[in-house]
């Protein structure tokens, strides 16, 4: 048993390397000049399956929740959060720093990971704040950093609504595609006698996980990365 945690934690830890195309690139903007509306789904949806950080929030999210409709009701309203603030906040030119954005993207990791091991409780004494409107207020969050991601592309002004929504679309694809691995992963794992050491290894990853985005975001802020 202690092998395979010791397994598992390394996996986990291998994790976010494993996605390091998150961020934007000169290929896609070269895409996203020559590709039409629908080089702004794929952008989108590339973005999302390689953002580790909103990942790691929604599954982190999933593992508190039980069963399938569930999963859809709280998803749904992550997705309602980020598609506000993704189109609104391009279409007006509202801009902030990338990586404070980020800096709390990853906090909303390490406080996932805190509450679903009863950090409140245990620690502060208080009961953990109602889940489905921190989901909404990090979703709302979340979709800023998408925002400011998608403000780092030259977009023009030709059908520049469109170009918002066609990549808003193609970031619900990409929450879609990862997260079926994600929650097939978690799901399969509950009927395990192993499930309880993979819930607490995987949950202080995401403390770990989201403490090492954060102190890397004040970083990259402090030292103009």
């Amino acid at each position: 048993m202690r092998s395979k945690k010791y397994v598992l934690s390394t996996l986990l830890l291998l994790f976010p390397l494993l996605l390091a195309a998150h961020g934007v690139s000169a290929s896609d903007q070269e895409l996203l000049n020559n590709g039409g509306l629908l080089s702004y789904i794929y952008v989108g949806a590339k973005h999302m399956i390689t953002g580790y950080d909103h990942l790691l929030f929604l599954a982190g999210v999933i593992f508190y929740l039980k069963g399938f409709k569930d999963i859809v009701r709280f998803i749904t309203v992550f997705t309602i959060g980020h598609s506000i603030t993704l189109i609104g906040a391009t279409y007006l030119g509202i801009k902030a720093n990338e990586h404070l954005v980020d800096a709390v993207i990853a906090l909303s990791v390490l406080y996932k990971g805190f509450e679903n091991l009863g950090g409140f409780e245990k620690y502060i004494k208080v009961k953990s704040p109602n889940l489905l409107l921190m989901v909404l207020i990090f979703g709302l969050i979340h979709g800023f950093g998408l925002s400011t991601r998608l403000q780092s592309f030259d977009v023009g002004t030709s059908q520049f609504l469109s170009k918002i929504v066609c990549f808003n679309i193609g970031v619900e694809l990409g929450q879609v595609l990862a997260l079926i691995p994600i929650v097939f992963i978690i799901s399969f794992w509950k009927s395990k006698r192993s499930y309880k050491a993979f819930y607490k290894a995987a949950n202080v990853y995401l403390i770990i996980a989201g403490t090492g985005l954060f102190l890397y975001q004040l970083y990259g802020y402090f030292n103009g990365h």
